[in-house]
């Protein structure tokens, strides 16, 4: 009668999206796993055929993974900006791994999700890798979160990089393979067990609900891993990454500006120091590692009785190429590094909705809108300042349609836009992309590249152009690290122009 009572009560008033948990219990408790630079090499997103999985495939059994999510941005630093914030790149002005909000005059105040959850009651505690890198740490880390644990970090490394010198700078991170050491050793496992000790603890504690957060780093480079994990993937029997030679002979030069200049190899350096191979079974290998400490946490959940009171998210901040469109790493507006995994778990009953449970949702679902859906499934304001849209319905229903399709920028100017046919794309230069992805899934044919577009292709681009932004937002001061800006004499790449012909391809 309770419960009856107050479900008309608010569906009188109108608010029933807004207070939807639970009337005889506390608010739900939410459970965010974040993994770093995984693409959509996982069971529930099917995106390799080879990989295992069963952590996420599990959380996927009792949730509703969305098949077609993309992030706001291919970068760390202006990805998780977006989810932590509900802002999208072109809003705040952060578009790369510089500057963290806080030492911008303008971003100060923004309000992060942690925050949010705090100041509506939630005790909030963030481990590994949430914001980027060491962001929200400091002097000033109480006021993003009550707790907070150990930072991303590799852990084990051996004494010198294992593939050698690569281009770009011979950056450190670039490395990957397999050398004697322990699972205990990795930052990730750190991460973990970090974790699972803070769930014990919550366990036993009544007064408030919980906004546990917690980041992995693999399989970010460099991509170590025990011997275990990179002989589940024998070379032997290897299903190589679909690669597709002279794919960018139909995309616009400009295509290549957005990813200048990185430390990432080229496809063409990995092909000729036979690392191809190598760098495909070690992301495996880091998958599968990362996908058993996620496991480790969901059995924490299980054994320390909250898995019925508790929501669960999953995702990760980008895609990663491995050698598709001529490149490996993110940076680019094509689905290897905008599509990734976002899986959400609502256990039955916990809310009044009666959220899907073992399903898939093809509808586009955007990184930023997190914020919003779990502000709505727990009960508590959203706020007025979200760019986002709350997933409730989706996860409610998982054929409930959207009418606004994903938009992913990186750096102003350049953007894609994803719906549940088309992949439009346009450059800061008007270097334009089409791609059905109903019959091209892995994006090799650029219809616009033809030269003639039919009728119904004219009809996406011009409905998918409709969504791009009015305004971009100039660079954020402090930005810094894989910046591309068009100016009046042409693209510059960090401050130094760039000359078309000097590409490092």
């Amino acid at each position: 009668m309770h419960r009856a009572i107050r479900l008309a009560l608010i569906l009188f008033a109108g608010v029933f999206a807004s207070a939807i948990t639970r009337a005889d219990d506390r608010p739900p408790n939410v459970l965010m796993i974040a993994i770093d630079d995984l693409n959509d090499w996982v069971e529930p997103l099917g995106g390799h055929p080879q990989v295992k999985t069963p952590a996420m495939a599990r959380l996927a059994a009792r949730g509703v993974t969305f098949t077609n999510a993309h992030c706001q941005a291919p970068l760390c630093n202006p990805s998780r900006t977006s989810i932590m914030t509900g802002r999208r790149p072109t809003s705040t002005g952060v578009y790369g791994l510089a500057p963290w909000i806080r030492n911008v005059d303008d971003l100060q105040d923004l309000v992060t999700m942690p925050q949010h959850f705090a100041s509506n009651g939630y005790k909030t505690l963030i481990g590994g890798k949430i914001h980027h890198g060491g962001n929200g740490r400091g002097k000033n880390a109480a006021k993003e979160a009550d707790v907070w644990g150990p930072p991303a970090k590799v852990g084990a490394r051996p004494k010198q990089k294992l593939i050698g010198p690569t281009p770009g700078g011979n950056n450190p991170l670039m490395d990957w393979g397999t050398f004697p050491h322990r699972d205990e050793d990795k930052g990730d496992w750190e991460v973990a067990s970090w974790a699972t000790e803070q769930l014990e603890q919550l366990a036993g504690q009544s007064d408030k609900p919980f906004f546990l957060a917690a980041g992995f780093f693999l399989p970010h480079v460099p991509c170590y891993v025990t011997q275990r994990w990179y002989d589940m993937y024998p070379e032997e029997s290897l299903v190589g990454p679909p690669i597709l030679q002279g794919d960018r002979d139909d995309t616009p030069e400009s295509s290549w500006y957005i990813h200048w200049y990185l430390p990432e190899p080229r496809t063409s350096w990995l092909e000729e120091n036979n690392q191809l191979k190598n760098l495909t079974r070690s992301y495996l290998a880091s998958i599968s590692f990362v996908d058993s400490q996620v496991g480790r946490i969901l059995d924490a959940l299980e054994s320390n009785g909250l898995a019925d009171s508790t929501i669960v998210v999953l995702w990760s901040d980008h895609g990663y190429h491995l050698g598709e469109k001529a490149i490996s790493g993110k940076n680019s507006l094509w689905r290897h590094s905008t599509r990734v995994p976002l899986i959400i778990s609502v256990p039955e009953g916990l809310t009044e909705l009666e959220c899907s449970s073992g399903k898939k949702c093809n509808q586009p679902a955007e990184l930023l809108d997190l914020y919003p859906t779990l502000a709505e499934l727990v009960g508590i304001p959203v706020p007025s300042n979200q760019e986002g849209l709350s997933l409730v319905p989706q996860l409610v229903d998982t054929q409930a349609t959207r009418q606004r399709p994903a938009i992913c920028t990186h750096n102003a100017g350049n953007h894609s836009v994803c719906d549940t046919r088309w992949r439009y794309i346009v450059y800061a230069d008007g270097e334009q992309e089409l791609y059905d992805v109903s019959i091209d899934p892995l994006e090799h044919n650029n219809l616009i590249d033809d030269g003639v577009l039919t009728d119904e292709q004219k009809a996406a681009v011009k409905r998918l152009s409709s969504f791009l932004p009015d305004d971009e937002a100039p660079l954020a001061p402090g930005s810094a690290h894989r910046i591309l800006e068009k100016r009046g004499d042409g693209f510059y790449w960090q401050e130094k122009k760039i000359v078309p012909q000097d590409a490092m391809k």
